[in-house]
């Protein structure tokens, strides 16, 4: 009975594409869902890593040209119409609503210091919107992964001891297949949500470092401005 135990398990295949042909219409469900999930979480945390190197970058050349003691009207004519980086939209709207509180006369309309903070304030808040865009999806998957497999791994193991139950066989040959097709969706939900977490912590960190950069360099601006302002 042993040998013929071991002569059917040998001639079992354990591949992972083997594992998911042989498991049940759920469970083959729940794997092509963690998989895609596990896709979209890499492309997203590629686009991110890129964009925000981009955007140290973008932050770090703009802030040179700002303290670079060029006037800051020619440094706003040479931005033009549309900026590009958010440090330059950031910049482009205090300069916009610095700009338009100025009367044909020279002076400027009261209240012109709250209505630049808020402009600023608001293409900050613009920016921080496409800076956080997909983390929320990150953090879904790597809070509910990990349960969906479960899922997929529950349903398994209900259909293995149906299928043993069935042939009312208890050999290894019998139960391993089944068991094994059912943890693999443990192990596909772990393999999207790990990454999922790990990478979600650390963007959402150098997002923050990245916002409150802008927010820094707004206060400065306003700064300057304020002086020009009691002059």
């Amino acid at each position: 009975m042993e040998a013929e135990t071991l002569a059917l398990a040998h001639e079992l295949d354990f591949s992972i594409l083997a594992l998911f042909w042989r498991a049940t219409l759920t469970v083959k469900i729940v794997m092509m869902m963690l998989i895609v999930a596990s896709f979209w979480s890499w492309s997203i945390i590629i686009q991110k890593l890129i964009g925000y190197r981009s955007a140290r970058s973008q932050a770090a050349r703009f802030d040179e040209s700002f303290w670079s003691g060029e006037p800051l009207d020619e440094l706003f004519d040479s931005i033009g119409p549309t900026p590009n980086s958010p440090g330059e939209k950031v910049f482009f709207a205090g300069m916009v609503e610095w700009r338009r509180s100025h009367r044909d006369d020279g002076r400027l309309i009261a209240g012109a210091q709250a209505r630049i903070d808020r402009s600023m304030d608001v293409a900050i808040a613009k920016e921080a919107e496409e800076m956080n865009r997909g983390l929320s999806f990150l953090a879904s998957v790597g809070s509910t992964a990990p349960f969906i497999g479960l899922f997929g791994t529950v349903w398994g193991i209900k259909t293995a001891f149906e299928q043993i139950a069935i042939a009312q066989n208890t050999n290894l040959a019998v139960v391993a297949p089944g068991i094994a097709e059912a943890l693999l969706a443990t192990g596909l939900g772990l393999l999207a949500a790990i990454p999922a977490v790990v990478f979600y912590n650390k963007l959402s960190a150098d997002s923050d470092r990245i916002l409150g950069g802008y927010e820094a360099f707004a206060d400065e601006f306003a700064t300057i401005l304020s002086r020009q302002l009691d002059e």
